[in-house]
């Protein structure tokens, strides 16, 4: 084990795990609201939105969140077939009308029987699985699983089985999962443990994860991903996942200022 790196990265999680990270970041969004199905839509619906600038990434879930008259678990349950109307026009990159309505459909199904998203994800992990890849392939069979899914909307919910990086659910977990005094991630799930998440593996956390030779794969892909994941296990067993804030909050730093971080 690299001391030193794990010396840097410590300082670094302190650095950006804080609440001043929230300002410019898309879990500002869900921070808006204290009741967990609330947290649980608008958490899971930005992150799937999750590509861009994160300022336009912002904007449209407060589209989104207006579209739902700002609340977001009653609209969910009790909204009509004529109250979907409004959202034909929502569109983000290239998520667009039809992924819009067919993730109305499936979250009122799914929130008409169950409490929390939390067993969506849970169900399908085992006692001794060692990291959330069942918990993502289930996850997603599940959310295709309604009568005449859209073909198109599949390539928003991402799979391991597919060997994706699935980032963006993974980050979603995070915000769900990981559990301390910072006030960033909401840590509202007991289920799944911190040492079960991966990292969410963007083009900032793979820049610096490469440069630290945390990463020796040269593709971006779900191997990669539990690579990355299982170095930083070194450093943290049981909460690995929080190294992301280093990695990321590096990355961002970097793209801003690129000869200023070591």
């Amino acid at each position: 084990m690299d001391q030193d790196l794990k010396k840097h990265l410590n300082k670094c999680v302190k650095q950006f795990n804080q609440p001043d990270f929230i300002a410019d970041d898309p879990i500002k969004i869900p921070h808006r609201f204290t009741k967990r199905q609330d947290i649980e839509i608008v958490a899971f619906w930005v992150s799937i939105l999750a590509w861009g600038r994160r300022q336009t990434i912002i904007n449209k879930a407060e589209e989104l969140v207006q579209l739902m008259d700002g609340k977001p678990y009653e609209f969910i349950l009790n909204h009509k077939e004529e109250d979907r109307k409004a959202f034909e026009s929502f569109k983000h990159r290239t998520f667009n009308a039809t992924d819009t309505l067919y993730f109305l459909e499936w979250l009122q199904q799914y929130y008409n029987s169950h409490d929390s998203l939390e067993t969506a994800f849970s169900k399908h992990l085992g006692k001794k699985d060692e990291n959330i890849e069942n918990a993502l392939i289930g996850f997603r069979n599940s959310f295709f699983s309604l009568p005449d899914f859209p073909k198109r909307t599949t390539k928003h919910i991402a799979s391991p089985a597919r060997n994706s990086s699935c980032k963006r659910l993974n980050m979603f977990l995070r915000w769900m999962v990981r559990k301390d005094n910072k006030g960033v991630d909401f840590g509202l799930w007991d289920t799944i443990k911190p040492s079960q998440l991966c990292i969410p593996l963007d083009v900032h956390v793979e820049r610096v994860a490469r440069r630290y030779k945390l990463i020796t794969r040269k593709q971006r892909d779900w191997k990669t991903v539990v690579e990355l994941t299982q170095n930083l296990k070194k450093y943290d067993p049981k909460d690995p996942v929080k190294y992301d804030f280093a990695l990321f909050g590096l990355g961002v730093l970097e793209q801003n200022n690129p000869n200023g971080i070591k």
